[in-house]
């Protein structure tokens, strides 16, 4: 079973999923910032890779993409830092990027290197839903790889019901039609969440953009199964000596 699907399955609410961006803040810290968050309470590990232009990040997960490239970080470099990860890390782990790099890697060796080093899932926001469906699919399907697709407050309820037919993994709902790291209050989003709810979906929703501690969390999870973290977490290794400590001390803030 996806180890994803095996999450979901074990654990129903206050799941929490957080975004790192490969080669952040050193070129060879992706381990160490996998073990602190496996060690700390993340229950799924989202992983971001570098792109030149990220359209749906903010200005710190922006910085983070940027400050990565300058520092070696590319698809092969990240497939070969994981290659032997689940030696160690037993969360469901999740590629975020956009389809220009990942198209002149190659899709389909890109799906074949993900599923070899034990990548669960993939989010692309930059791939729209009918190309997916007509040319993607298929490939994802093959290499078991399960694709989360992102709704907003504005996604309609047929495109949404259409979007969780398609949908694997969990259904990112993007809590404002902002980039990643905005200060949109999430508590002002409860009629969304509970629309969502409402709606009964095949998919589990995980709430994204404006998480960044306990209050914020805990109101994402109220109508929902959980929260992803981003932008706050990438603040937290800024200036960080003790990548540990740092995701440590965080994830306690947002966890206890």
């Amino acid at each position: 079973m996806n180890r994803i699907d095996a999450l979901f399955n074990k654990k129903k609410h206050s799941i929490l999923n957080v975004y790192c961006t490969a080669g952040y803040p050193h070129l060879n810290s992706m381990v160490e910032v996998l073990s602190s968050l496996q060690n700390n309470g993340a229950d799924i590990i989202e992983i971001g890779m570098p792109y030149s232009d990220p359209l749906a990040d903010g200005p710190v997960i922006q910085q983070s993409n940027l400050i990565a490239l300058e520092n070696g970080m590319s698809i092969p470099v990240l497939f070969e830092q994981l290659k032997n990860i689940r030696e160690t890390i037993h969360l469901p782990i999740i590629l975020m990027g956009y389809m220009n790099p990942i198209l002149q890697f190659g899709l389909q060796k890109f799906c074949e290197a993900a599923a070899a080093v034990g990548v669960d899932g993939v989010i692309l926001p930059d791939l729209p839903m009918y190309e997916f469906e007509t040319d993607y699919q298929q490939l994802f399907d093959q290499y078991q790889l399960k694709f989360i697709f992102l709704v907003t407050p504005e996604t309609g309820e047929a495109r949404i019901r259409k979007i969780d037919g398609l949908c694997s993994g969990f259904l990112y709902a993007v809590s404002s039609s902002s980039t990643t790291g905005n200060n949109k209050a999430i508590a002002d989003q409860s009629d969304y969440f509970k629309r969502l709810q409402a709606m009964q979906l095949s998919n589990p929703i995980l709430v994204g953009f404006g998480i960044k501690d306990k209050a914020t969390f805990q109101s994402a999870c109220q109508y929902t199964n959980g929260a992803i973290i981003g932008t706050a977490y990438i603040k937290a290794l800024e200036n960080s000596t003790d990548i540990d400590l740092s995701t440590k001390e965080f994830l306690n803030k947002v966890l206890a």
